[in-house]
């Protein structure tokens, strides 16, 4: 875990973790080399201007290594704008969007529909199984 932000409403180390291990293979013994790094609007702006040609500041972005293994980084004042107009917890959003990165190292896209459709179904049962509701719907 790495912090770019104070760590105030952001959720704890503990859970964040919690949420990466709901992909089976990131539980023990199988652990993949990760980092989760949580960052302000400017670091996140930077990034996705670098990475992804877009000017703003996104809520997750994934650089994967292979294997399963990369980085994601996750951008804190998007993810609680976000969560508070979907009404939906901060913790819930995290999940989602850890889950949602890390699916993306392990090759997962939503550019086509049918991939997109898959992603989200995964999704979808991963945060079910963890008390959390369709990311998808909004409240």
């Amino acid at each position: 875990m790495q912090y770019a932000v104070p760590r105030r409403g952001v959720p704890s180390a503990a859970s964040l973790r919690r949420f990466a291990e709901l992909l089976p293979p990131f539980a023990a013994p199988f652990r993949r080399a990760v980092t989760l790094r949580i960052v302000g609007r400017r670091e996140g702006c930077r990034l996705n201007a670098a990475y992804r040609r877009k000017n703003y500041a996104t809520n997750v972005l994934s650089f994967p290594y292979g294997g399963g293994h990369g980085d994601v980084v996750l951008c804190h004042p998007v993810i609680v704008r976000e969560a508070r107009a979907q009404g939906k917890t901060v913790a819930a959003h995290y999940a989602h969007l850890v889950v949602h990165g890390l699916l993306h190292l392990r090759g997962y896209d939503h550019e086509k529909k049918a991939q997109a459709r898959e992603m989200e179904r995964v999704e979808i049962r991963l945060l079910r199984r963890a008390g959390y509701g369709n990311p998808y719907t909004v409240e």
